[in-house]
């Protein structure tokens, strides 16, 4: 499966995440990614975005290397008339065009839709906004998390508004745009034509509101900090302490896992009025967790494991990032790459899925 796009070539004039994060699914599995940078900014800004720990000296930082694998990279000024026919030349026979452009900036440089499909008219031109095509507002991650009701909804109750840790608007474009490039893909094989692409982080921010949204659409209901909880389900995201002080979260979505994780501490709350219901469970949630938490935090986190497994209660430790690479299964998913220092640059696979051909 990792060459199934052995034969695509693909152009990327996109830089920090989301554009980048697209040409890597695409290298991943096979595809000939070409990504354009800034020379006169030397390249990719997040190149230079680097932990304190990081090396000064190497011209990428671990924040470049998560999204910008297996690519061949062509650093190029487009305002100089030589660098610009070379890119020109590039995409006469691309098939991908992957550009995160303002449309003021794309027409100067005349990397525009319009500018490329003369040249190629094939091409599938995929283009990420940041608000939309016509707002050239500077749109970064925490900006979206902001104006799409992320940071509102999250933290603790009456403390400070909470963004979330990763780019997590970025990652969400970026799978938008990839889908929208599959489709497009799929309708080139159909009648040969191209494509253009459009999506912006706006909208997969919006997009992927889901049942914040509908709470609020249908219900009236804006979504308050509530830290880990669910506005809609408990116990769902309560915090517990084990014997041992290890943390756990339970994630309780029926009836019949509520009377199993009753059963495994040893408890009968699943009799009580109080909490016989997923709605009563709700209302009641802070009584609940008195309830549970000196059941759980007198068990060491090895028998917890033991007896929520075998009876299958959902629950999750609380792993930091250390803990999280020590499982296996884990470690199947980093991707290595050397460097043109010699360097050795690691990452996440952004394709977490495997196809299996058919066997007749």
């Amino acid at each position: 499966m990792d060459q199934i796009f052995k034969g695509l070539k693909i152009i990327e004039l996109a830089s920090v995440l989301a554009g980048p994060s697209v040409g890597m699914f695409f290298s991943e599995l096979g595809a000939k990614v070409i990504k354009i940078e800034n020379k006169n900014a030397g390249g990719d800004i997040t190149r230079k975005w680097k932990l304190p720990s990081e090396d000064s000296d190497k011209n990428y930082s671990a924040y470049f290397s998560s999204i910008n694998y297996k690519k061949e990279h062509l650093l190029l000024n487009l305002k100089d008339e030589k660098d610009y026919l070379i890119l020109m030349d590039l995409i006469k026979d691309a098939d991908i065009i992957l550009s995160n452009y303002q449309v003021k900036q794309a027409n100067k440089l005349q990397v525009d839709y319009s500018t490329i499909v003369k040249i190629n008219p094939q091409i599938i031109f995929a283009q990420l906004n940041g608000f939309s095509a016509d707002n050239p507002r500077p749109a970064f991650d925490v900006v979206l998390q902001a104006e799409a009701g992320f940071m509102y909804m999250n933290g603790e109750p009456e403390r400070t508004p909470v963004k979330m840790p990763v780019a997590l608007i970025d990652v969400l474009a970026a799978h938008q745009m990839k889908e929208g490039i599959l489709i497009a893909l799929i309708e080139k094989l159909k009648t040969g034509k191209g494509s253009f692409v459009e999506t912006s982080l706006y909208e997969a921010a919006l997009a992927s509101l889901v049942n914040q949204a509908s709470n609020w659409l249908m219900a009236g209901h804006i979504p308050q900090p509530m830290g880990t909880l669910h506005p809609n389900i408990a116990p769902y995201g309560e915090v517990f302490y084990t014997k041992d002080q290890k943390g756990i979260v339970l994630a309780i979505g029926t009836d019949k896992q509520f009377k199993s994780l009753c059963l495994c501490l040893e408890l009968h709350l699943f009799e009580e009025e109080n909490f016989k219901s997923n709605t009563e469970r709700v209302i009641n949630r802070k009584a609940l967790f008195e309830k549970l938490n000196p059941a759980i935090s007198a068990i060491s986190i090895s028998k917890l494991e033991e007896i929520f497994t075998l009876h299958q209660v959902p629950y999750g430790r609380i792993r930091n990032m250390k803990e999280v690479f020590e499982n296996p299964q884990a470690q199947q998913l980093i991707l290595e790459e050397k460097m043109e220092d010699q360097g050795i640059s690691k990452r996440v696979k952004s394709v977490a899925f495997r196809i299996e051909p058919f066997q007749s």
